[in-house]
């Protein structure tokens, strides 16, 4: 292992020589220390320095690349890329490189620095005006708070937070120390201490107009829509000319449901900024939610044609299932994985992209790579630890027993039906086919049940382990009620006026003994489709947030199998409480299901449900485009085309899960 204090003294050596503009001599260390070393990112981005004041702007490029590859987010390695197109009069690559550095890492100086000069150079006033407002505010800043700002962006959350909270500690109302808490608490998926430091960094400086912004991200990612769009409109009637601003207020749209004032709003802004690939991505995924795809292709296409390394609009395409790419367009999406200054996740939406091309074209095993590379970068960003979820599940077994549920109640609302599953498992057919019933509002994956079961955590002082879920045992009676009671009141926003709605939240089967203590009279649905078909389907889809499982083999085949051992244990404790509906059943007899669906949830058979895809409503999942088209078996069986790469997938699952006949397949596949 590298002795991290030997890397440090011998980079500091190199940093002296730096600032003593004994460039030569600095880079004779560089080479030297970068034979013993050859993969250390701070020698190569020392090096690349050295050679640009030496004028070796072809070997400092060569550095950059390298570096690049390795870290491709790292802020600095982008910022001094930008200083070397810079000196090479290449303004227009400078530029890119400088917003790439503060898109990594806001608090790099000298890329704001840069911009300024450009943008004034350039007449540009409204960006001037914007980037000139960042740079007051960094250069205001005290130094630990811009080597904490670092820290966070170079990856060293342990180390940020650290210094933040020691900050907090002499200086409580410090709130840019606040303000970088609340996003390694976001990161970290914390959402509870994101949005209460936020909230107090606004009480202390509510015209700091940044922190709101950090504030309304953190609500939508609490899917509090409309507390999040009333911080995005407050921001555009301060800042009504703030582009940034107003993207805000149409995604919020987006998610409140006014989808078509949403695209009202990105049509205005791509009036100001036509070539604006965010804003054209950002409106394709609105006409796709309305059902528009031709509307969807063309804005994603667009953002395709305005910035070829905008790999969001390329994975939004594939991500539509039924677009083909052309050859063009795979050559174009192979040549930016090709380009070493890529960022980490747009290099992953290639890979994703790129994955769902090459299967279209037969490509079966070169699609699979691209699987594996996206998964493995996507995996890298993660904090997702397979055998703490298993103990999480588990610990739901020990405490969920059948006297559990003998006497207390909830609030005895019947209004919920949760559809419950892994992702990928046939759940937006379901909410789709039941939507369609005039009883019964599709809604969304509604984070309520989580967010209650985060608050009820806790820890308990003698053990240090989460209280829950064994204090569900001493919730009383009334709390249970008044639990229940808000779960509907906060959901009411998502409804319409039909006595029913869906919550397609997957993971809340986790929870069904929490949902059956507040809701006993809610009804549950359970989306179970083929194991490998579900897995390796869910292995193929970079989700917008969450379902960090699904980014490995091992640890998708795992997550399945503790799945079906917990809807076992619901079973045997809430016997007849789930109805189990499987998918290929769905696909084999959709009148039959659907009627048995409906008898359950003691609704009148309407023929508009066998009808789903005609029903014209929202639809935001993966599947948005699927389920609206009639019932077939396009899905089913596509694992068998990459059997071969399967083992560590049926390995995690087991044979009794996967099936001898399948189990056997595998096996023979990866054999030969």
């Amino acid at each position: 292992m590298t002795d991290g204090s030997a890397l440090a003294q011998k980079t500091q050596a190199i940093q002296q020589k730096l600032q003593q503009k004994d460039f030569a001599s600095a880079l004779e260390l560089v080479d030297a220390n970068l034979r013993q070393h050859p993969h250390e990112t701070e020698f190569l981005y020392l090096g690349a320095v050295a050679r640009r004041y030496l004028k070796q702007f072809e070997a400092a490029a060569h550095d950059l690349d390298r570096l690049l590859l390795a870290a491709p987010d790292m802020g600095r390695a982008h910022q001094e890329y930008g200083h070397l197109m810079r000196d090479q009069g290449r303004w227009n690559e400078a530029l890119a490189s400088y917003r790439q550095a503060i898109d990594c890492n806001r608090g790099l100086i000298a890329s704001w620095s840069m911009l300024v000069d450009i943008y004034r150079a350039r007449g540009e006033t409204q960006a001037l005006r914007y980037v000139e407002q960042q740079l007051e505010i960094l250069q205001a800043l005290p130094p630990v708070i811009l080597r904490a700002t670092q820290l966070l962006h170079e990856g060293l959350l342990g180390q940020a937070e650290t210094l933040c909270r020691t900050i907090l500690q002499q200086d409580p109302q410090n709130i840019e120390a606040m303000r970088l808490l609340a996003e390694i608490a976001s990161r970290l998926g914390v959402l509870n201490d994101a949005e209460f430091l936020l909230e107090s960094a606004i009480a202390f400086a509510p015209e700091h107009d940044d922190i709101r912004l950090d504030y309304l991200l953190v609500l939508r990612r609490r899917q509090n829509f409309t507390e999040a769009l009333a911080q995005a409109e407050y921001l555009v009637r301060k800042n009504p000319d703030n582009l940034t601003y107003q993207v805000q207020t149409a995604i919020e749209k987006m998610q409140m449901g006014e989808h078509a004032a949403a695209v009202e709003i990105f049509d205005h802004i791509l009036s100001l900024a036509p070539q604006d690939p965010s804003t054209l991505t950002s409106k394709g995924h609105a006409l796709k939610t309305m059902g528009d795809q031709n509307g969807a292709v063309a804005a994603y296409e667009a953002a395709c044609a305005a910035k070829p390394d905008h790999g969001d609009a390329y994975f939004s395409l594939s991500n539509l299932k039924t677009y083909q790419f052309d050859e063009a367009a795979i050559a174009d999406m192979e040549k930016q994985l090709d380009r070493p200054g890529l960022t980490r996740m747009n290099r992953i939406y290639f890979h994703f992209a790129l994955a769902t091309a090459l299967e279209g074209k037969g490509q079966a095993d070169a699609s699979f790579q691209h699987l594996i590379s996206g998964n493995e970068l996507k995996r890298q960003q993660s904090h997702y630890d397979a055998a703490r979820m298993t103990e999480e599940m588990l610990a739901q077994v020990d405490a969920c027993t059948a006297s559990l549920f003998d006497e207390r109640r909830g609030c005895p609302a019947p209004d919920p039906i949760f559809i419950v599953g892994l992702p990928r498992s046939g759940s937006t057919l379901i909410e789709q086919i039941l939507a369609s019933h005039s009883q019964i509002d599709g809604t969304l994956e509604l984070p309520n049940i989580l967010s209650l079961a985060q608050s009820l955590r806790g820890q308990n002082r003698m053990t240090g382990r989460s209280a829950y879920p064994q204090n569900l045992h001493t919730l009383p009676e009334a709390e249970l009620m008044a639990l229940g009671q808000a779960y509907i009141d906060e959901t009411r926003i998502h409804r319409g006026d039909a006595p029913l709605f869906t919550d397609k939240m997957p993971n809340n089967f986790r929870h069904i003994g929490l949902i059956h203590l507040i809701l006993p009279n809610a009804k549950i649905i359970d989306a179970r489709r083929a194991p490998l078909d579900c897995c390796f389907s869910g292995f193929k889809q970079l989700f917008a947030q969450g379902q960090e499982f699904s980014y490995g083999l091992h640890e998708i085949g795992t997550y399945y199998r503790d799945y079906v051992n917990l809807m076992a244990h619901w079973d045997d404790v809430l016997p007849g409480k789930v109805l189990r509906v499987q998918h290929e059943d769905v696909v084999a007899d959709l009148e039959g299901q659907v009627r048995r669906m409906l008898d359950y949830l003691d609704l009148p058979f309407e023929p508009a449900c066998l009808n789903f895809h005609a029903t014209d409503r929202a639809v935001r999942t993966a599947s948005s485009e699927q389920v609206r088209q009639p019932i077939n078996r396009s899905g089913m069986d596509r694992w068998r085309a990459h059997a071969r790469h399967l083992s560590p997938l049926i390995e995690a699952l087991g044979e009794d899960i996967v099936g001898p006949d399948d189990w056997a397949y595998i096996k023979k596949e990866a054999a030969a």
